[in-house]
């Protein structure tokens, strides 16, 4: 739902009621990932997108049918169809399941107070149930950025503390997930599947090095949605006319800035400098870190020599297969903007797990989930645990598969 927000927390504080429409699950190839939403009020005005217009407008009626009707959330299927080629499907091959849900916002507060969080640039999460009791489904509750629970509930008080824990350990992480949690324990009885639509400050691109490189490699991960620092110790090099995509050009020694800067897990460092006066003291620092990348430029001589510094430095082997050196795809990039898409094309590779071979050459779904998270119940990126490798592939002539409001 964060993909709409601004239109949401609009009808929220008009006291607007709509449809939400949420992928809570994709199967195979789907173009847009768990969590993204589309909408409908009242007047039949529509935001948002959940197929890129495969199954909008199946959706949208289901939409209308359920603000007309005022009923309670229900789940809908799609998937891809040889039989009939006008049937309503995902073109794409995959499949979505899709909950559908009428919206009071005077019933919920908390959503609006949750949406200008997000907005703001502020650490917020939204839980909504997707699976599980038919009189749960679509129940929500928000959490602020410490943490606390900022209202809604979804069941009784020993299931809403479990739900409630395990935001908040996506909240540290600063993405949306589905979870399943309970039917084991005490704690949560009811076995539920949740989303935590999470809203996080964007990710940070700490880009050392005040070179040509480094000004195309701003610009490209400001594009991309990274909150962009350019650090170097000269300050002859370091300036707003060089760098004006940056969103912040700090003058200081490398290692020093790294050490005293907030990085999280997402965070990627690129180290530009080609000085081993600035990269040893630096990749010493950033290897021990828990950063989402980090990478070094250099020709594979420069690699090799580096290599052996870091281990005369005290770094260990396992610390050392984390560096992506030399840095960037090989993509025969020669220019600065080609070696920035280079290395923001190894970032995005990197980051969702992905190989980086050319999609001509392999075969099955194109969007895969993210690299699965430590919990064992978590479905990043919309994986559906319920159908394991073992499982086979979906059924190719499944069309809408009809709707439940009940698992």
């Amino acid at each position: 739902m964060l993909n709409i927000a601004d239109t949401l927390r609009t009808w929220c504080r008009e006291q607007r009621p709509f449809a939400l429409a949420t992928i809570t699950s994709v199967t195979g190839s789907a173009p847009l990932p768990v969590g993204t939403s589309l909408a409908v009020d009242a007047t039949g005005h529509v935001v948002g997108s959940i197929s890129g217009g495969c199954v909008e407008a199946a959706v949208y009626d289901l939409c209308r049918r359920i603000l007309d009707d005022q009923g309670g959330a229900q789940r809908e299927r799609f998937g891809y169809s040889d039989d009939d080629a006008f049937a309503i499907g995902l073109t794409c091959g995959g499949e979505l399941d899709v909950l559908i849900q009428r919206i009071i916002p005077a019933d919920q507060p908390h959503l609006g107070t949750a949406l200008t969080a997000a907005i703001r640039g502020h650490t917020a999460a939204v839980v909504q149930v997707v699976e599980g009791p038919e009189t749960l489904l679509g129940a929500l509750m928000a959490l602020d950025e410490d943490g606390h629970v900022a209202g809604g509930n979804v069941a009784d008080s020993r299931t809403d503390a479990a739900v409630a824990d395990r935001a908040r350990a996506q909240l540290r992480r600063g993405a949306t997930a589905r979870i399943t949690l309970g039917g084991r324990t005490d704690a949560c009885p009811e076995e539920l599947s949740v989303l935590v639509h999470v809203a996080a400050p964007p990710p940070r691109m700490l880009v050392f090095g005040a070179v040509d490189f480094a000004a195309a490699l701003a610009q490209a991960g400001r594009f991309l949605g990274y909150q962009v620092t350019v650090c170097d110790a000269r300050p002859v090099f370091a300036t707003r006319e060089r760098f004006p995509h940056a969103d912040d050009i700090v003058i200081d020694w490398p290692h020093r800035y790294l050490e005293r800067t907030a990085v999280d897990t997402r965070t990627a460092v690129c180290v530009l400098t080609h000085d081993p006066r600035f990269d040893i003291p630096l990749l010493r620092t950033a290897l021990r870190l828990p950063l989402g990348y980090v990478g070094a430029m250099g020709s594979r001589r420069t690699h090799h020599e580096r290599m052996r510094r870091l281990r005369q430095a005290g770094l260990s082997a396992a610390e050392l297969t984390s560096l992506h050196s030399p840095i960037g795809l090989d993509l025969g990039a020669r220019t600065p903007e080609e070696t920035a898409i280079s290395i923001t094309s190894e970032i995005i590779a990197h980051t969702h797990n992905a190989s980086g071979r050319p999609l001509t050459h392999g075969d099955g779904a194109i969007h895969q989930p993210s690299h699965p998270c430590a919990c064992d119940h978590e479905e990043p990126g919309g994986g559906d645990r319920t159908r394991s490798s073992d499982q086979g592939p979906a059924e190719p002539s499944l069309r809408r598969a009809g709707r439940a409001t009940a698992p």
